[in-house]
């Protein structure tokens, strides 16, 4: 009996501890200095004998991390990397000739070369001026880039060979040799002139046929860049890029060291695009340079649809575009290159004809949004691409099915084929070693997961190499015989773990670095739901509930930041500070939802999209509806609905209650878009097009056109050194309401911080009052 009432007692105990710990949960204690919940692993990458694993970490809570490391053979030894091990780092090198095993680096624009056998890099080539990039194109020569021109150095015979001949500015203009009227009559008068004049031009001939230039090219205002050798050694490619001079917007520092208001530069607002660029191509067998051409391509000249509204359709130009690096293919006698319309909305892959520079298009993919997606990249021609090593079939990522999937597609047939298909998406495509896999990682079967992949080269069975219910962040060892793997959970920060690239093979854990503090408290893990937006459409979401004892049938809902992010998944949330203040409003009493709206990552093209030309559609909409969700399951009183959240999730915050004022009686609004028209160009135009050519799409998006309809509560809150979303937009719409006569509204400004505020105080008293706020509006 004895043995039982202790048994009950313990159980007692333990759950009294955490209900007592629970209330301890305070915005101090989350928001301070993140090195109280421990230190945990990042930026993990290998030693090129795939014997040691490298990683930062702070276990000391130091001001910033340091590199650690651990022996693959000795898991349980985790210790400071010293300099000798740092030497073998795969980051020190930038390039690897497989079957020599030699790895080139660069130290102070010096050249240098590595072998198993050294104990360091050891000294290749010492110019007096910097090399900028080296790369292995074959066992014996070295392709490099020494100021604006491409070199083939000779590792044999030492030679060092310059190859390219490209020069700022303008070509000079040549002189004249016409002959003025004096000369021409002094020429047929007098033999002696006639016969010299001869003699020196058939000299000069000579002389010219013995001494050929190299062929020069001249880049204009242009600045050169991304070049490539090809390993055949017979083209060397690089792409030109000039920047016209704009309008950049500026923050004002008022906590200067100067005791001055000091500007800082930030960026220009949208508009209408800045630059221009080209693609050059160097045919070292002729001598000469092609600027690549884009006009003829399939629909260069089609114009977007939404430009019908404004009757302004004008077909009879190519839009502008933007290239890629070129993609030579193993033997270097191919090439392949990523087109980009800059408004986005057009995708081509061609192939380039290193002979006359010219484009065929191989795969073009139109989307009137705009093109994006996982290895497709949202902002200019940034996306997968490469070649088999047949030198036959190039490989690449579209969302031609509505999610990115991965494809090869053979250059003599022009056939393409989806080695991956189905409703998830793949991330970071590599061909293995022994060039017969693939290795990847992907959402299938579930979208809330990243799990692992191994795939044959041609396509066919997926075989998952992790498991654990979360997100694995694989970095494979150089020899690909094991696997480091950064894994977390939803309620448990990330931690290294190694395990062999086998299926059945078990991952031996190699941190722990959660602080005793952090391990105290019983985080939650949330609910992962699906509610039924207006439209039909399943919306996945968050769910934090309280014990029954003490809900108070309030409710928060928590607008992640970005759009294109994702936030409602199973792996921890770059949103911590947020993740442990829903641990804090849940044993305060509230129910908090944390959706994956419409224009979220991890979903496939259409919800990407589905925000196009209107933010604070649907984005909006989900929001509503997930507020109806709470009502209508879990009892939630219609009238204590608060929202809140920052950047994006703070537009959507003063949409919410600006807009739908009936839904939420209360928000923060953290960092705000308050008009798109005074937000980047790359981002904003990809969604609203440009203000000038879609004054639309920007007057239904922005909050400052609808302040009129606040109603709640309202706290904004701004850095002042913001460089992103700047302190302008929360001051424009500050104004807005002073000149509406709007109450219930306040603005929490704070002087030394960003985008993304640094200091602790600034985060608690920011978190404070957001708490304060709704502990006053949605309690009785």
């Amino acid at each position: 009996m004895n043995r039982h009432l202790k048994f009950y007692f313990s159980v007692f105990a333990i759950i009294l501890f955490y209900n007592i710990n629970a209330q301890k949960l305070s915005v101090e204690k989350i928001m301070q200095d993140p090195k109280w919940m421990g230190t945990f692993p990042s930026d993990v990458h290998w030693d090129i004998n795939s014997e040691h694993v490298f990683f930062d970490y702070n276990p000391e809570k130091n001001p910033s991390d340091s590199v650690y490391v651990v022996n693959i053979k000795k898991p349980n030894l985790i210790q400071k990397a010293n300099k000798k091990l740092l030497l073998k780092s795969e980051r020190n090198f930038i390039s690897k000739h497989d079957k020599s095993s030699q790895y080139l680096s660069l130290d102070n624009g010096n050249l240098m070369i590595y072998e198993p056998k050294f104990d360091k890099p050891k000294l290749l080539l010492d110019l007096d001026r910097n090399i900028r990039d080296a790369e292995f194109l074959n066992e014996n020569k070295i392709g490099l880039v020494i100021g604006n021109n491409a070199f083939i150095f000779d590792i044999e015979n030492v030679k060092l060979r310059q190859v390219t001949q490209i020069e700022k500015g303008k070509k000079p203009e040549e002189q004249s040799n016409e002959e003025s009227w004096i000369e021409k009559e002094n020429t047929s008068l007098i033999k002696y002139i006639a016969k010299k004049k001869e003699q020196d031009s058939l000299q000069k001939a000579y002389y010219d046929a013995q001494n050929k230039d190299t062929y020069t090219f001249y880049t204009d205002k242009k600045y050169a860049y991304g070049f490539q050798i090809s390993a055949s050694l017979n083209a060397v490619a690089f792409n030109l890029s000039q920047s016209h001079p704009t309008t950049t917007t500026k923050a004002a520092d008022y906590v200067d060291d100067s005791g001055y208001t000091t500007m800082v530069d930030a960026r220009p607002k949208v508009g209408k695009e800045s630059r221009q660029s080209s693609l050059v191509i160097y045919n070292l067998k002729n001598d000469t340079a092609y600027v690549v051409e884009a006009t003829d391509l399939p629909g260069i000249k089609n114009q977007p649809k939404y430009l019908e509204e404004y009757g302004e359709i004008n077909e009879d130009e190519p839009r502008p575009v933007d290239f890629s690096r070129l993609v030579f293919s193993p033997n270097g006698n191919l090439a392949v290159v990523e087109v980009r319309s800059q408004d986005n909305k057009d995708r081509w892959i061609c192939q380039v004809d290193l002979n006359t520079g010219k484009l065929t298009s191989l795969d073009h993919q139109n989307d009137e949004a705009w093109i994006g997606g996982p290895g497709i990249g949202n902002y200019g021609p940034s996306g997968v691409l490469g070649w088999l090593p047949d030198n036959k079939h190039i490989y690449f990522q579209s969302e031609e099915t509505g999610f990115s999937h991965l494809y090869t597609l053979n250059i003599d047939s022009k056939t393409k084929t989806a080695l991956t298909s189905g409703n998830y998406e793949v991330f970071n495509p590599e061909i293995s070693k022994d060039e017969k896999h693939w290795y990847f990682t992907a959402s299938k079967g579930d979208l809330g997961q990243r799990h692992f992949f191994k795939m044959p080269l041609q396509g066919g069975q997926m075989t998952r190499l992790t498991k654990g219910i979360g997100r694995h962040q694989v970095t494979l060892s150089p020899d690909e015989k094991y696997m480091a793997d950064v894994f977390s959970k939803a309620n448990q920060p990330q931690e290294l773990f190694i395990k062999k690239t086998k299926v059945k093979a078990e991952p031996e854990q190699i941190t722990d670095g959660q602080s005793e503090a952090f391990k105290s408290y019983a985080w939650q893990e949330p609910e992962f739901i699906e509610f039924k937006a207006e439209d039909g459409t399943m919306v996945p979401a968050r769910l934090y509930q309280p014990d029954n004892a003490n809900r108070n049938n309030a409710a928060v809902i928590f607008v992640h930041g970005a759009g294109y992010l994702q936030n409602a998944h199973k792996w921890w949330s770059s949103y911590f500070r947020e993740y442990m203040f829903h641990n804090l409003l849940t044993d305060l009493g509230y129910t908090v939802l944390d959706i994956d709206y419409r224009g979220s990552a991890g979903y496939g093209r259409d919800w990407r999209t589905a925000i196009y030309r209107h933010m604070g559609g649907k984005d909006l909409s989900d929001q509503v509806d997930g507020a109806d969700y709470l009502k209508e399951q879990h009892g939630t009183h219609p009238d204590k609905i608060g929202i809140y959240g920052g950047s994006y999730g703070g537009f959507i915050t003063l949409m919410a209650l600006f807009n739908e004022a009936d839904t939420f009686k209360t928000g923060a609004a953290l960092r705000s878009v308050t008009d798109w028209a005074h937000y980047n160009h790359d981002y904003t135009s990809n969604i609203l097009n440009t203000p000038e050519q879609d004054p639309k799409a920007y007057r239904r998006s922005s909050p400052i056109y609808f302040a009129e309809g606040l109603k709640g509560h309202l706290l904004m809150a701004h850095g002042v050194m913001d460089t992103n979303v700047q302190f302008q937009d929360i001051v424009r719409l500050s104004q807005r309401l002073i000149e509406l006569g709007k109450d219930n509204w306040e603005l929490a400004i704070y002087p030394v911080e960003g985008h993304g505020f640094t200091e602790p105080e600034s985060w608690t008293d920011e978190y404070k009052r957001i708490l304060k706020l709704f502990e006053e509006t949605l309690k009785d």
